[in-house]
């Protein structure tokens, strides 16, 4: 999971960097199963990939577009 937050007159300009510059590089990735990109109210842009393996990070988004910068987590499928 991949998320950072747009300054509010950046947002659309950050959700298309991020649907045309940062996903394409990540799917282009064989490991590369699904990519989902949400968003909220409060600027924010979520992207949550599922991976064969180990996933690859997206490239950091463009520093005039971002009011805080991007974080990542890792989570792995739990069987149950």
């Amino acid at each position: 999971m991949w998320e950072v937050r747009a300054y509010p007159e950046r947002f659309t300009d950050l959700l298309a960097w991020v649907c045309d510059v940062a996903l394409p590089e990540i799917e282009a990735d064989p490991r590369h199963l699904s990519s989902e990109v949400l968003t909220s109210t409060d600027h924010r842009i979520v992207v949550i990939s599922r991976w064969r393996s180990g996933p690859a990070p997206l490239p950091d988004p463009p520093k005039e577009l971002v009011a805080r910068s991007a974080h990542a987590w890792d989570f792995t499928p739990v069987d149950r």
